[in-house]
């Protein structure tokens, strides 16, 4: 293979990873496939001297890195949690909010069903990071609803909440598998499938 055609696919590989980084539902996922991406078509670019581009990408490079550095600083020493009751307005905004990425990976849960149940909410300053909805029984809560916010879906929401639930008296959390990308992250987390179909996780607190 001569080297003009290697430059040649070392510039498709930049463009395929810029490409496949605006398919990533997580964005920290986008940030940092869009970051390599970026970073390797300026260097094609410098190396076909089209400086232009390899200016526009290195901006994009530098983009990247302060959003990723930001998400970093959002990891859980800022994070608040807010009990909800049944029928809460926040409730009701939230799901509306993020209803269409909400029935992408809870496709049973419905606004009466979510004003209908309790639970916590998460925030990050004043910005509204996560929500967990269900209804409780004694020790153990069975969720409907566990949703992060796309701005924070780093799995630091989930971690934060769940370290913070013993303490409100959960020491078991239930969640529906829901779609298959939620059902990876919950084992991630910890959760075991159980013969019901849904996943089950132990808690003990920070």
């Amino acid at each position: 293979m001569s080297g003009a055609m290697m430059l040649e696919l070392f510039g498709y590989l930049g463009s395929f990873l810029v490409l496949v980084s605006m398919l990533m539902t997580s964005v920290v996922r986008l940030r940092v496939i869009n970051l390599i991406g970026s970073a390797v078509f300026s260097t094609y670019a410098i190396l076909i001297r089209s400086y232009p581009t390899a200016l526009l990408n290195g901006c994009l490079v530098c983009v990247n890195l302060y959003h990723l550095f930001k998400l970093r600083r959002a990891s859980g020493k800022s994070y608040e949690i807010q009990p909800l009751g049944v029928g809460e307005g926040f409730t009701a905004w939230f799901v509306a909010k993020y209803r269409h990425d909400i029935e992408r990976y809870f496709p049973a849960l419905t606004p009466e069903g979510a004003q209908a149940a309790e639970g916590w909410a998460v925030f990050y300053d004043d910005r509204a990071a996560g929500l967990l909805l269900g209804r409780r029984d004694g020790g153990r809560f069975d969720a409907i609803l566990d949703y992060t916010s796309p701005d924070f879906r780093d799995s630091s929401v989930g971690a934060f909440l769940y370290a913070q639930l013993p303490a409100h008296g959960i020491r078991e959390l239930s969640c529906p598998g829901g779609s298959p990308e939620h059902a990876q992250y919950l084992e991630k987390m910890g959760f075991v499938l159980q013969g019901d179909g849904r996943y089950a996780k132990r808690l003990t607190g920070q």
